[in-house]
């Protein structure tokens, strides 16, 4: 996200004062053309360098075509440049996006989303069954809802590393029918102590009613919880995403890992119970210094790959072993 004063939009308008500056040198260099064809004996570069009025002709001309090359940038103060042809390591691409952070995301971002919903059209809206699933487990991985303040309706907000673009692009075709604006890439501040920046995609939903029914279930009071009830939302399309947005695949001893730090132990011991329950899993938990995390063995994965291989999103699939 770009912000006002930020570094990142200060160096957004390097081309804008470059183009400048290359249209000042040509002016002055037109200028002194034009004072020595007309003989007036002025020569500011006498006894420096050899300039004569051919050469400075030229070096005219190329700062006008460097200028012109620029105005693109000046105009729309947009790089377009398409994610996909970013480079895929996090320190690189950080680093690229630092410098040619767009104000505008890219046209590539999917097709034109919603806009200028009116009260009346936001309240009709309701969830379909298959997204509220997908929801469920983004809910019990990174994502998050809030209810912005004033308002009675609830936002949901997706975000992932650049490295898992692929899968927060995914997340936004199947919800851009109800947010405002396409996804856009955030670059984080240098780091206090390493130096390095931390590039992000994000997008948010429309404040809307029909995401109400869950947010009264995950954040009771106001911060994430797991319900009592989760036995009954949690479906295999909820385990597939859950495990796409939060799980680990370890090669080793061919297992998975749900990062369930966030989570207190009974919160924890509930998770693990309706997995093994539901699905037939036989998972433990692990402790990770205060917190727990699930882990799903690898006598299990058979049955895992079998309940989520056709239902994980593709970019994800690794995840399971497949």
């Amino acid at each position: 996200m770009v912000t006002r004063g930020s570094p990142q939009k200060i160096l957004c308008g390097v081309p804008r004062i470059a183009a400048i500056v290359l249209l000042y040198a040509a002016a002055l260099y037109l200028s002194v053309v034009y004072i020595q064809s007309i003989g007036s004996g002025i020569g500011i570069f006498s006894g420096l360098f050899l300039v004569t009025f051919i050469s400075q002709s030229i070096e005219t001309f190329f700062y006008l075509v460097d200028a012109l090359i620029l105005m693109p940038w000046l105009l729309t103060n947009s790089v377009n440049l398409c994610l996909e042809h970013l480079c895929s390591t996090e320190e690189l691409s950080g680093l690229l996006l630092f410098f040619l952070v767009p104000i505008k995301p890219c046209e590539d971002s999917g097709s034109k989303p919603l806009r200028g919903l009116t009260r009346l059209e936001r309240q009709q809206i309701t969830l379909p069954e298959n997204l509220k699933e997908i929801l469920v487990g983004v809910l019990l991985g990174d994502g998050y809802s809030q209810k912005p303040k004033g308002c009675v309706n609830v936002i949901f907000k997706f975000k992932q590393s650049i490295i898992h673009k692929d899968y927060l692009l995914h997340l936004y075709e199947l919800f851009k029918f109800l947010c405002p604006s396409a996804f856009k890439i955030e670059v984080s501040l240098p780091h206090a102590k390493t130096g390095k920046t931390y590039s992000s995609v994000y997008f948010n939903t429309y404040t809307l009613a029909c995401f109400k029914e869950l947010y009264v279930m995950f954040y009771p009071a106001g911060s994430k919880i797991i319900p009592l009830t989760i036995g009954e939302l949690i479906t295999p399309l909820s385990l597939a995403y859950w495990i796409a947005d939060d799980g680990c695949w370890h090669k080793t001893n061919q297992s998975v890992t749900l990062c369930t730090d966030s989570f207190s132990l009974a919160e924890v011991e509930l998770l693990i119970n309706v997995l093994n329950e539901k699905f037939n899993l036989k998972c433990y938990k692990c402790r990770r210094g205060s917190s727990y995390r699930i882990i799903i063995p690898s006598y299990s994965i058979p049955v895992l790959q079998s309940l989520l291989k056709d239902i994980i999103p593709s970019m994800m699939q690794h995840k399971i072993g497949l």
